[in-house]
């Protein structure tokens, strides 16, 4: 496996959309992105970033590194019916 890196080692990472949720604002609306990755299968998701108090004890303790964000129930069933439809093809 090779992985394409910058001068810094960091892996250089490409996305491409994949769809975002149709009955949100055409400017700022939760998206899927599929990434290049090669050694495994990722996605990148934007979201609303949740900062309700009590969503956020109850996931717990989050390394510096992470977040949490949300989106609608129709951007994973856009994601699952693509990735259904590319299995059975």
């Amino acid at each position: 496996m090779i992985l394409e890196t910058t001068e810094q080692g960091r892996m250089l990472v490409h996305v491409r959309f994949l769809g975002k949720d149709p009955a949100s604002e055409p400017d700022g609306s939760p998206t899927l992105f599929a990434t290049d990755r090669t050694d495994r299968a990722t996605y990148v998701v934007q979201g609303w970033k949740v900062t309700d108090a009590q969503v956020r004890q109850e996931v717990g303790e989050l390394p510096e590194h992470e977040d949490i964000v949300e989106v609608p129930e129709e951007v994973l069933v856009m994601w699952a019916r693509r990735y259904q439809e590319a299995v059975i093809r």
